[in-house]
């Protein structure tokens, strides 16, 4: 039987491994562009926080790892510095322990402080440990200050009012009371929670003759207060990080609960009211 030359076996790539090759170079440079992109805008719209980080002092960490410490850091000087002809505040009750007023300093060493809201009271017989001394010391370091009520509502609305209208006696030129609502009802419906809600609001209104600021998280303001209550004035609580500005119609923004202040231990809410100097003054007891 005769023989045949065996033909040699030649191998090439194929054209589906060279698309795959293709393809795959193009998604790499892709990424890393997107990646370089990011970086860049990042770096550019924090270089102010990044270059203010640099020249931090070495603080305690409460509980924050020191990554969390400075980005917290970064956000808070970014918003801060954003925001210069805006008011800036902070909130305090008794788990502030005792504050060294004397020695309160500014926000981050860098900005001062203009505004403080004091808890006051909680539920219908509750009043805060520390109100009276953190409501004399706050008047007393010329801070414009402002009281707010812890609501429960799982408790009746009127006796909460009668709490807070006991204990909390405004001055002229004090901020407007406040009504802190974060919890929903564990024993009532949304409406009976809402009807209590405008029981306080409209008891309060009508003791102090100024109409209050309800306090709340975003999420709760916008599922159940912001129809609603729609003509009260809002303090919105948002630590988004990349949140840069309020709401138009957010009258106070807390824009972070991890700051630090020189004569308050532990970390401390932040928060800016929507406007200058002039705007707050306008909106403080005649």
């Amino acid at each position: 039987m005769p023989k045949y030359p065996v033909k040699k076996k030649t191998f090439t790539k194929s054209k589906t491994k060279r698309k795959t090759s293709t393809s795959f170079r193009i998604f790499v440079y892709l990424f890393v562009f997107f990646v370089v992109t990011g970086l860049g805008i990042f770096t550019y719209e924090y270089a102010d926080g990044l270059l203010f980080y640099l020249g931090f002092k070495s603080k305690n960490e409460y509980g924050l790892t020191k990554e969390e410490r400075r980005i917290n850091d970064i956000h808070i000087y970014e918003v801060l510095d954003t925001h210069k002809d805006f008011m800036i505040g902070f909130d305090i009750s008794e788990y502030q322990e005792k504050i060294e007023w004397e020695s309160l300093g500014k926000i981050e060493d860098t900005f001062d402080l203009n505004f403080v809201f004091v808890r006051a009271t909680a539920g219908n017989n509750k009043v805060d440990k520390r109100f009276k001394e953190n409501w004399i010391a706050s008047k007393e370091k010329g801070i414009i200050r402002g009281a707010y009520h812890y609501y429960r509502p799982n408790e009746n609305s009127i006796q909460q009012a009668n709490n807070f209208i006991k204990t909390v006696k405004l001055e002229k030129g004090d901020l407007p009371p406040v009504l802190d609502i974060e919890k929903l009802p564990r024993t009532q419906s949304l409406d009976s929670l809402k009807k209590g809600l405008r029981r306080w609001l409209v008891k309060v209104e009508k003791h102090y003759k100024m109409k209050p600021i309800i306090y709340s998280g975003e999420s709760y303001y916008t599922d159940f207060l912001r129809k609603e209550f729609s003509e009260y004035p809002f303090w919105i609580a948002n630590y988004n990080f990349w949140r840069k500005k309020p709401d138009d119609h957010w009258l106070i923004w807390q824009f972070t609960e991890k700051a630090q202040v020189n004569g308050v231990k532990g970390l401390v809410d932040v928060n800016l009211f929507n406007g200058d100097f002039i705007k707050l003054i306008e909106n403080t007891k005649d």
